[in-house]
């Protein structure tokens, strides 16, 4: 053991020497890249492989019964692995990258590396409706974490090095290098420097080259534009934009709605039954639910009539009711976030990214063929507003519109469609931004005040902590204490201010010297003046829990220079200086401004 660590500094030292940072930031990029494409071809390959063999003998003209049961078991075999093996909490994955670059300094748990790949392969192939992406995402961003820790780097290369981790996951599992870079930036909110454009790049387009020589150069799915986009069709795609917005509100709000039912739940064993019925009759009824989906996105973005679309009721107790198309269809658009959150609340592990997809595809079919019902005006390509729909729901639940953009033109080869994609993105995402300031990623974070955005001065008082701007340094004194030991007190101190506890060490209030500074040398009152009458209350408490924004909007509001800091039960910490603050705002700024 110690020869390796020997030879590792030795390492260390000589990397030290002859490579430099930016040179070795790139090596690193590199590396992250090959490691996300091969992870995402991993959990790719697993998922696929355990769906064949639990649905290889199914008939499609019949309602297959084990759909109750496959689901129930993934979730199961799931919550098992996660709470005996891995014992952490891995969902939300994009939330947990989301928060260790505003809460931990980009540091993500070694075991994010291969816990999500097991879990959400295991959850997906079992038939769990949820997505593969999320998870890989996380288990990009923690391989450019555990890279960036075991060779020491800063904490600004860090978060540099998990923004890598995403881009490369989503180039590598998408084929989509460009979406992968615009993923890290709108949605991991990483900042695009000079410094740090290059490993992104150098991330994702390694990650989709190994994805391109391993699974071969066609984009994941297969279109064809049969007809081009015509400007007379832009009113249609606002209003599908419009449509967009609606449906992520509802899938968002919904999904958080739900989720908080299954967190009541203390048991894992009642979250797995609610989970398990939820999702077991969902898939029954609705097969599509079953898995990410993406068989269905393929279906309706290649059929061409109504034969084709109408087989997407195979396997359901809608099979040879093709009338029932559209209302078979908006259902599925209705019960998708319970069948996804029913399958993470009930102990599967999987993310929104294929839900999105799904849903928007969906979407974009059903608004076309409801118009050419009427005659209202020529008829609407059916396969060109699928993609459109899958920009929209992208863009409204992840509030990431350049990511929906360039996802679906990367996804399909549907480049033609950049301009009626940016339509529909943006007013799918100006839609929900009225009723949602934040994404289905973010709005848990927002809420706490640990969300990292764009806006500097935020992201800067985001990152820093409490802990970090306390100062301990101030004498303290007691209610019970006279005026001449408190002027013991004074003589011992450099502090102008001496915070009052009891025995228990409960704040009480200070004592400023300038209030005391004309008794102070009458030794005749120094026994008639007792600490308690002495003392004043402070304009406001600072807690320990406090984000830095809140203790800046307490300076704002009382104007004070210093506040007592204490804990929930009132213990006195410390105090907290405005120029403390000041100071290591300023350090931070010029940290994230180097390049």
């Amino acid at each position: 053991m110690n020869s390796k660590n020997n030879w590792f500094e030795r390492f260390i030292n000589w990397r030290e020497t002859h490579i430099s940072n930016r040179q070795f930031i790139l090596i690193l990029s590199l590396l992250v890249g090959i490691a996300c494409a091969l992870a995402a071809l991993v959990l790719k390959q697993l998922i696929h492989l355990i769906q064949t063999l639990l649905t290889a003998g199914f008939i499609s003209s019949e309602a297959n019964f084990l759909y109750l049961l496959y689901p129930v078991i993934g979730i199961f075999l799931t919550g098992v692995f996660i709470r005996r093996v891995v014992k952490d909490d891995i969902s939300h994955g994009v939330t947990k990258i989301l928060y260790a670059i505003s809460r931990r300094e980009g540091h993500i748990k070694r075991h994010n590396t291969w816990s999500s790949i097991i879990a959400s392969s295991i959850t997906i192939g079992f038939g769990g409706s949820v997505g593969a992406e999320a998870p890989i995402v996380l288990t990009g961003s923690a391989i450019g974490s555990t890279l960036g820790s075991t060779f020491r780097m800063d904490q600004r290369t860090l978060m540099l090095l998990v923004g890598c981790g995403a881009a490369g996951a989503v180039a590598g599992i998408f084929k989509a290098p460009i979406a992968g870079l615009v993923f890290t930036i709108e949605v991991i909110m990483l900042d695009l420097t000079m410094s740090s454009l290059l490993p992104l790049l150098i991330s994702s387009v390694t990650a989709a080259t190994i994805a391109y020589i391993t699974t071969g150069t066609d984009a994941m799915f297969q279109f064809a534009q049969d007809e081009p986009f015509v400007l007379s069709r832009i009113p249609y795609v606002i209003i599908l934009g419009i449509a967009c917005g609606l449906i992520s509100l509802y899938f968002t709000r919904a999904n958080i709605a739900i989720e908080e039912i299954f967190r009541k739940l203390k048991s894992p064993y009642a979250k797995l039954a609610l989970g398990g019925v939820m999702l077991s009759v969902l898939i029954f009824v609705f097969p599509p639910l079953y898995g990410e989906g993406y068989e269905i996105i393929e279906l309706l973005i290649n059929g061409t009539n109504n034969a084709d679309w109408e087989t997407v009721m195979n396997n359901s107790l809608f099979y040879g009711h093709g009338e029932l198309l559209l209302l078979y269809l908006v259902l599925i658009i209705i019960f998708k976030v319970f069948a996804m959150t029913a399958t993470n609340g009930g102990g599967g592990c999987g993310g929104i990214f294929a839900p999105s997809l799904f849903l928007g595809c969906i979407a974009g079919f059903v608004f076309a063929h409801f118009c050419n019902g009427y005659d209202w005006s020529e008829p609407l390509p059916e396969k060109n507003f699928a993609l459109m729909g899958m920009a929209g729901l992208m863009s409204g639940v992840m509030h990431a519109p350049l990511t929906g953009v360039f996802l679906i033109a990367e996804l399909t080869g549907g480049y033609h469609l950049f301009l009626p994609l940016m339509i529909v993105s943006m007013a799918s995402y100006l839609t929900i931004v009225l009723f949602e300031p934040h994404s289905i990623y973010s709005m848990r974070l927002a809420k706490k005040g640990e969300l990292l955005t764009h806006h500097k001065d935020r992201a800067v008082l985001t990152l820093m902590k409490m802990d970090s701007v306390i100062e301990k340094d101030f004498k303290v004194v007691h209610p019970e204490m006279d005026l001449g030991q408190m002027i013991g007190a004074i003589s011992n101190s450099k502090r102008n201010i001496f915070p009052v506890t009891n025995a228990s060490g409960d704040f009480l209030g200070m004592v400023l010297m300038d209030n005391i500074r004309n008794i102070m040398f009458r030794q005749e009152l120094y026994h008639h003046f007792k600490v308690e009458r002495l003392m004043t209350s402070p304009p406001a408490r600072l807690y320990d829990t406090d984000s830095m924004e809140q203790v800046m909007e307490k300076f704002d509001e009382t104007e004070a220079w210093n506040l007592p800091v204490v804990n929930e039960e009132g213990k006195y910490l410390g105090f907290v200086s405005k120029s403390k603050v000041f100071n290591a705002y300023r350090e931070m700024m010029v940290h994230l401004s180097e390049e």
